[in-house]
């Protein structure tokens, strides 16, 4: 038996995508959120849900990041 700490899901999309997507609103880079699955853009104070590797770039559809996320780094 092996004890197996979880470890973050990998993207089910290409990296290389994220550096060629930019925030919809704001035009700003975005940052990419392993453990929740979501594109930030800090710019905006939006994020943008991953889903089965689609990340969805509506506003519509993006969480308000609140006050204490958007500044972080």
């Amino acid at each position: 038996m092996t004890d197996e700490s979880p470890t973050p899901p990998e993207p089910g999309f290409d990296r290389h995508m994220l550096e060629a997507l930019v925030c919809p609103v704001t035009h700003a880079v975005l940052h990419y959120d392993a453990a929740r699955q979501e594109l930030v853009s800090r710019a905006a104070g939006l994020a943008f849900p991953i889903r089965q590797g689609i990340p969805i770039m509506l506003v519509d559809e993006a969480r308000q990041l609140k006050a204490d996320e958007s500044g972080q780094g």
